[in-house]
């Protein structure tokens, strides 16, 4: 592999996983740090608040983010930034029947 080239991540070539109905997403990680391509649908229910960071783009669709009542709307095009713990719980949900997103998040690197 070129040295140039170790720094390109091509998603066409990483599978989807589905953690669970209406969700599924692309991740490439190295160390503390991933990449992930995700998309939900109207089928997806987020069933427990999330507590971790994330920092991302909506590449196409709408979502919406409830952060313990207070829902925000995400349209194409526009960025997301949510820091780490329970004042910042959130749930989020498609709009459209397909939102996807673009993140980039710290993962804890000891585990696998």
């Amino acid at each position: 592999m070129n040295t140039m080239e170790q720094h390109r991540i091509l998603f066409d070539e990483i599978e989807w996983q589905s953690p669970q109905p209406g969700a599924r997403f692309k991740v490439f990680r190295d160390g503390a740090r991933q990449v992930r391509l995700l998309e939900l649908t109207s089928e997806f229910v987020e069933t427990e608040w999330c507590k971790k960071e994330h920092a991302g783009f909506v590449v196409e669709g709408e979502l919406e983010i409830d952060f313990s009542g207070h829902v925000v709307h995400f349209p194409q095009g526009s960025a997301l930034l949510i820091p780490s713990g329970a004042t910042h719980a959130h749930k989020a949900r498609a709009v459209t029947s397909k939102a996807l997103l673009f993140l980039v998040e710290e993962v804890d690197a000891s585990k696998g």
